[in-house]
């Protein structure tokens, strides 16, 4: 992520946004994915913010590598027992088969669509043969920025699940809801858990 307007929220905003999603960790999803990593695996926590999911895996023996745009929100996540956070974008992504899971939740949504295949690619590379990816963003179309000057890029739930396959990520598991945002806006939401195709 590379917006300014947006980073510049997360920078002011860090510690309401932190204890936000103080209850993150204890995310069904993130447990799910923790069960689906090998013991000791290579996490990369893509977009960690506060770093409360970052913490989490690393409690659960997890090797994690965590980076955010956001410098207030890197030093939030330093601070957390077990996570070392580094200040990065997306386009910063490299390397091959270095990780056996990305967590990328509610992060991505901030990329402009037109890098999202880019991401995407660079993410499917990085990730081990049958490696496991999760990403949440918020269900809708366009783009638009929210009371707070954030940039969203909004998906349909089925033209992310053809940006995965066509990265080579193959969609298994969907989740759907609502939720309220640090704007304090209902929004619709979907998250998606995919596997880099083997061969």
């Amino acid at each position: 992520m590379s917006d300014h307007e947006t980073l510049a929220v997360y920078d002011a905003q860090a510690a309401d946004y932190a204890a936000l999603t103080e209850s993150e960790a204890r995310d069904k999803q993130l447990v799910a994915f923790m069960a689906d990593m090998p013991p000791g695996g290579h996490v990369l926590d893509l977009g960690c913010g506060p770093g409360q999911s970052a913490a989490e895996m690393a409690r659960h023996g997890l090797r994690v590598t965590a980076i955010d745009a956001s410098a207030k929100m890197v030093a939030i996540a330093s601070a957390r027992e077990g996570v070392t956070a580094y200040q990065a974008t997306f386009a910063d992504i490299e390397g091959v088969a270095l990780y056996d899971g990305v967590w990328a939740n509610f992060s991505l949504l901030h990329a402009p669509r037109e890098a999202m295949p880019r991401h995407l690619a660079a993410i499917a590379h990085a990730l081990k043969p049958g490696g496991r990816f999760h990403i949440g963003v918020k269900t809708g179309t366009g783009s638009r920025r929210d009371a707070l000057g954030r940039l969203y890029t909004y998906y349909q739930e089925d033209a992310l699940t053809a940006l995965l396959q066509d990265a080579g990520l193959t969609v298994f598991h969907a989740n759907r809801g609502a939720s309220k945002g640090l704007d304090g806006v209902m929004a619709g939401w979907v998250t998606l858990a995919a596997r880099r195709d083997i061969a």
